[in-house]
């Protein structure tokens, strides 16, 4: 009779601190919420779009079927400059996303700045395919 009870006990301790836990994680904010949508300074690209530009090799399967259009991204800048993840929002298809972030993660961003301070923020970044 005393293991049950003992057993009893301990899993509602068990069950207490792991609803505690899960009730604190949620308090956390998730990796995309530390990046500011906006900032006082948003971040520039080093060398503006026309170095992105340059640094963009047009997909060969985009080139075979006469591809063109734009490319919508979304660059999470740290406080570095440094580029620590890429989303697709509009894509084209045909390897052009793969090139925009492969370009973008590779690319050095003045980093944003909020009250003076350097912050992490998400910026969107267009990037035109159009074939000569």
């Amino acid at each position: 009779m005393k293991l049950k009870r003992l057993l009893t006990y301990a899993y509602t301790l068990a069950l207490i601190v792991l609803l505690s836990s899960l009730a604190f994680s949620q308090n956390t904010p998730s990796e995309e919420e530390q990046y500011l949508a906006f900032a006082t300074q948003m971040p520039e690209l080093s060398g503006g779009m026309g170095e992105l530009s340059k640094k963009i090799k047009y997909p060969t399967v985009a080139k075979q079927t006469n591809l063109e259009g734009k490319v919508y991204a979304m660059a999470y800048v740290d406080e570095k400059g440094n580029v620590d993840k890429v989303k697709i929002i509009k894509g084209l298809g045909a390897g052009c996303d793969e090139e925009v972030v492969r370009v973008l993660q590779s690319s050095k961003f003045k980093p944003g700045q909020h009250d003076g301070k350097p912050v992490k923020v998400k910026t969107t970044v267009s990037v035109v395919f159009k074939l000569k």
